[in-house]
């Protein structure tokens, strides 16, 4: 983000504050991927509760391109309409006819300063599964917020084989055919190919009808907070989906890579609390969940090679040789993990993951000296 847009975001909360632009009191930018944000201060009269009286200002991040489809066009008028059926959310707070923030949850991100592996705590772990309850019992005719995917990108309710091919088809054509093209050299050199995803999507033919819901679709430890009172709260909600509910808990998984005793707990947590709020949601649920931690796992390699790409990319299009290990690292995790997209077991090395970084630099440095 430039110097110029940052000053804007800023500029925009001390506005909405009735603060100076440098006033101490004005918190951030926060670190994000996503967006620009500002924590206020807000008048003391709202009532929030366990939400402070400080509010976020947002704006997304220039050029920025996303790597999950989005369906919502608004997060804060859905949070605005989760209120009263899922508890622990962001409070929204209208500053100004037609302003809308999102108050800010005082706290620590779950997990902070801990193994990132660590299994939840028996209360966290009720809370967790009375989210996915109340998701669950949120039907799709029930969120009257404007939807900003395309029709042909939605599904008729219950088809989960039709959901999960549609993010499948997101990912291959936005993802790694559009986005993707300038690093097709790049993923060539790691063993991703363009008929990568065939075989996940025929697999993905075969799974099971279930009922849609409200999906969070980010389910990490940094989306939760835990609060001064130790109970945990759900933001960032700008990827959430109507759609299978499994999903959740495939993301959910996948981000917070448990040991596998506890992913057996966290799936009983899931399916009790999901099939209790919505009978039927959880039906074929064994079997079709390691279809979509395939997809979930093949999604990381396309997000984490790009990405990895930019972090690399100093001014003039050079290698960033000093942050080449710590990238390399987390591609080759990646690589290890999906096997599905390479179609064999073994995954590249650490030191070949580095090569084909560092090939790849070469070669675009080749081809620009000989541009006319």
């Amino acid at each position: 983000m430039t110097v110029d847009v940052q000053s804007e975001v800023r500029r925009g909360a001390a506005a909405t504050a009735g603060l100076d632009y440098g006033d101490r009191a004005i918190e951030g930018p926060l670190r994000g991927h996503h967006n620009e944000t500002y924590v206020i201060p807000l008048p003391a009269a709202n009532g929030l509760g366990a939400v402070s009286v400080r509010g976020k200002v947002r704006e997304p991040r220039p050029g920025l391109f996303w790597y999950d489809r989005r369906c919502f066009s608004s997060e804060e008028l859905l949070l605005a309409a989760l209120r009263g059926r899922v508890n622990r959310v962001p409070e929204i707070i209208e500053v100004a006819p037609g302003v809308r923030l999102q108050g800010f949850v005082e706290g620590r991100t779950l997990g902070r300063g801990v193994l990132p592996s660590r299994p939840l705590s028996p209360r966290h772990g009720d809370q967790l599964g009375q989210l996915f309850g109340e998701m669950a019992a949120i039907k799709t005719d029930a969120i009257d917020v404007e939807r900003i995917c395309l029709p042909e990108d939605r599904t008729e309710d219950g088809d989960s084989a039709g959901f999960l091919a549609r993010l499948i088809r997101f990912t291959h054509q936005r993802v790694y055919q559009e986005h993707g093209a300038p690093y097709h050299g790049l993923f060539e050199r790691l063993g991703v190919g363009d008929t990568a995803m065939e075989g996940l999507a025929r697999r993905a033919e075969r799974l099971g009808p279930r009922p849609f819901t409200l999906v969070h679709g980010d389910l990490h430890r940094k989306n939760f907070i835990v609060d001064r009172l130790g109970d945990l709260w759900t933001i960032d909600w700008e990827l959430a989906l109507l759609g299978d509910p499994l999903y959740d808990l495939a993301t959910h998984l996948h981000l917070m890579r448990y040991p596998e005793r506890e992913q057996e707990r966290i799936c009983r947590i899931w399916r009790s609390a999901v099939e209790g709020a919505r009978p039927g949601a959880t039906l074929g649920w064994r079997q079709d969940l390691p279809v979509i931690l395939a997809y979930k796992r093949a999604q990381s390699v396309y997000t984490d090679v790009i990405r990895g790409a930019l972090a690399l990319e100093l001014p003039g299009a050079t290698l960033n040789w000093r942050a080449l290990p710590r990238v390399a690292r987390r591609v080759q995790a990646a690589l290890a993990a999906a096997h599905e997209v390479r179609g064999t077991p073994d995954a590249p090395t650490l030191r070949q993951v580095s090569s084909a970084y560092a090939g790849w630099f070469r070669a675009r440095a080749r081809v620009a000296a000989s541009a006319p």
